[in-house]
């Protein structure tokens, strides 16, 4: 899941498995698999950090591919 802000500022979490694609059409639309496309104020770039962020995460894994130590 990744956290995104809508243009009237409101916070939305995403879920990272279901984005089909994000363009910059010049506001940046996130498409969905479900067909929903959501406008967000993050550049395609901070969505594209955000989603390999949480894949990091959930994989376990840190950026260097060293395992997390679990608590």
């Amino acid at each position: 899941m990744i956290k995104v802000t809508r243009l009237n500022d409101t916070q939305l979490v995403i879920n990272a498995d279901l984005i089909e694609f994000v363009e910059a059409i010049p506001d940046t639309i996130i498409s969905l698999t479900t067909g929903k496309k959501i406008m967000v104020k993050e550049s395609i770039d901070d969505v594209i950090e955000r989603v390999a962020s949480f894949r990091r995460l959930s994989s376990g894994f840190i950026a260097s591919g060293e395992p997390q130590e679990r608590s």
